[in-house]
């Protein structure tokens, strides 16, 4: 092309593949760096195992911009009642808390876990009706403690 200019073109939306991905997350991740400096980030789990080793409930989660947002948590059904959540979930600050984080979010929707989330001290501060169509998701957060030096 003259003068520089170079020959681009625009893909299909398709699924990713692992290598454009993560040229799209660090084109992202600079960016957003070149605003807010470099930002701890650190992707984390807690497992419930069964006797066989078999996972029967986990929490999800992600330490980013000096949040956590937790992903997912799910109990197994013939566990659940057993105060599990409420464990997932302490654990999930404590540790958060340790990386100098004391702010978390999270989603979940009409048919999960919402009074769960609320009596557990987090406050809901938006919602979206009809997502999925026929339920509301509900977008909590919560301020933990003093983070630990």
């Amino acid at each position: 092309m003259p003068n520089g200019v170079r020959s681009m073109i625009l893909t299909n939306p398709l699924p990713p593949e692992d290598d454009d991905f993560e040229a799209l997350r660090a084109g992202l991740t600079e960016f957003n760096e070149s605003f807010t400096g470099a930002v701890f980030r650190e992707k984390i789990s807690s497992f419930i195992k069964d006797d066989s080793g078999k996972i029967v409930g986990g929490i999800l989660g992600e330490i980013n911009w000096g949040w956590l947002h937790i992903q997912g948590l799910w109990v197994d059904e013939s566990i659940r009642k057993g105060g599990w959540g409420t464990k997932l979930l302490s654990r999930m600050e404590y540790y958060a808390l340790s990386k100098n984080t004391s702010s978390i979010r999270l989603e979940t929707t009409t048919f999960q876990a919402l009074d769960f989330y609320i009596k557990s001290g987090y406050a809901v501060f938006g919602e979206l009706p009809n997502m999925p169509q026929g339920y509301t998701s509900y977008f909590l957060q919560k301020q933990i403690g003093t983070c630990v030096n």
